[in-house]
């Protein structure tokens, strides 16, 4: 079954709201390990089995152009004595794919728990 352009899977979903919790704290841009550092210590936890899964769903965001991405300068990874990372920046598309993914699964709860009339 192929899903609707534009809308988001559940993993797909706790990256962006990653994203934007680390960016609320000051962090505009983040890196793949940090990001699952984060889904890993909140409720995102049981949707990342793998960081090849992980990385996946950010090339899809990407696509989508739900998020931005850029490597890091080569001498600030030289010096640290560690590869490129890749930084991930959630754009305004990005941030009303989460808001409507959010609103749709309360609607969805919603219907769910009211019965019919």
């Amino acid at each position: 079954m192929r899903r609707k352009s534009g809308t988001l899977v559940p993993l797909e979903a706790s990256i962006l709201e990653a994203a934007l919790r680390l960016r609320s704290q000051g962090v505009e841009q983040t890196h793949g390990f940090q990001l699952a550092k984060v889904m890993r210590d909140g409720a995102g936890a049981r949707r990342l089995t793998a960081y090849g899964t992980l990385y996946r769903a950010l090339e899809r965001l990407q696509d989508f152009g739900f998020l931005e991405s850029q490597w890091e300068d080569a001498t600030i990874a030289s010096e640290s004595g560690r590869p490129l990372r890749r930084f991930y920046r959630v754009t305004a598309s990005g941030e009303r794919a989460l808001r409507e993914h959010v609103m749709a699964a309360a609607l969805s709860r919603q219907s769910i728990v009211q019965p019919a009339t």
